[in-house]
C-alpha cells in the first residue's frame, strides 16, 4: 500500500483521500494513524487502524477494488463510567444492552457507477465453526438480523456462550463483513468471513484487562466450517 492512495466517494456526498505514507502509516483526514491491511482475496483490501480524532476508536475500511465500492465502519468502545452501567440501568434508561457503538457508511471508489455494499441476511440460519489455532475453537450462530450466538468450544474461555449484537454486509458473492458488539466485556470484533475459502480476517478491539487508558487493537484468524444451516418455515406455513 506504500505510496497508494485511495479516493473514498461517500453516499452522502462527503470526498475524502486516504494517503498511505508507508507499509506501516497512512493519513486520515491529514491525522497520521498505523494500519494493517490484508487481502483476504485479490482485489478486497481490508484496512484497519485507530481512529487518530476519537478516543478508544478504531476505523475499518473494506475496499472491493474489482467492484469500485466500500465500506467504512467507526467504531468505538465505552468509557469506564459507561463500561460500569449495569445492564438494569441501561434497560431502565432505554439504552443499548451493549455500550460498544458501529457506525456504517457506504460509498464508491473514485467517481464511478459502481453498486454500493449492503447489509445482508445470506449468514442468517448458519452455525459455523471458526478454528483460530489447535487449542482455539469457537461456534457462531448467527440468529437473525441483529444478533448471534457464540460459544467457546476449546480455549481459554471453553464452556463461556454468550448472545451479542451483531451486523452483517455483502462484500462480494460469499465474502462478507461481520461485527459484533459485546455487552460484558466492551469489545468490538471485525472480521472478513470468506465462504469460498473457507478463511476469516479480522481484529477485535478492547481494553487490556481492566485498564481503561490501554487499547488492545489485535488482528485475527481462522479457519471456517459451515455445520448446518438452519431454514425456519415461515410465519403461517
Amino acid at each position: 500500500m506504500a505510496g497508494q492512495t485511495l479516493s473514498l466517494h461517500f453516499s452522502d456526498g462527503e470526498r475524502l483521500e486516504v494517503c498511505f505514507v508507508d507499509g506501516q502509516t497512512l493519513h486520515w483526514r491529514g491525522q497520521p494513524a498505523d494500519y494493517r491491511a490484508t487481502a483476504l482475496r485479490p482485489g478486497v483490501l481490508f484496512v484497519d487502524f485507530l481512529d487518530p480524532q476519537r478516543a478508544n476508536a478504531s476505523i475499518t475500511l473494506v475496499c472491493n477494488q474489482a467492484q469500485g465500492n466500500f465500506t467504512a465502519l467507526y467504531g468505538q468502545l465505552p468509557d469506564e463510567a459507561q463500561a460500569r452501567l449495569d445492564a438494569f440501568s441501561r434497560v431502565e434508561q432505554g439504552l443499548p444492552l451493549t455500550a460498544v457503538t458501529a457506525e456504517f457508511r457506504f460509498g464508491r471508489l473514485a467517481d464511478n457507477a459502481a453498486p454500493l455494499p449492503a447489509f445482508t441476511d445470506e449468514l442468517i440460519g448458519m452455525r459455523n465453526m471458526y478454528t483460530y489455532s489447535p487449542t482455539e475453537r469457537y461456534e457462531h450462530i448467527y440468529l437473525n438480523d441483529n444478533f448471534y450466538a457464540w460459544q467457546c468450544l476449546d480455549g481459554v474461555e471453553k464452556g463461556l456462550a454468550d448472545v451479542d449484537r451483531c451486523h452483517y454486509v455483502k462484500v462480494a458473492e460469499q465474502l462478507y463483513l461481520f461485527v459484533w458488539r459485546e455487552k460484558i466485556i466492551p469489545t468490538l470484533g471485525v472480521v472478513m468471513i470468506d465462504l469460498q475459502a473457507l478463511r476469516t480476517d479480522g481484529k477485535i478491539l478492547g481494553y487490556q484487562g481492566s485498564d481503561f487508558s490501554a487499547l488492545s487493537n489485535f488482528a485475527v484468524g481462522a479457519h471456517a466450517q459451515v455445520l448446518n444451516t438452519t431454514r425456519h418455515p415461515r410465519s403461517g406455513a
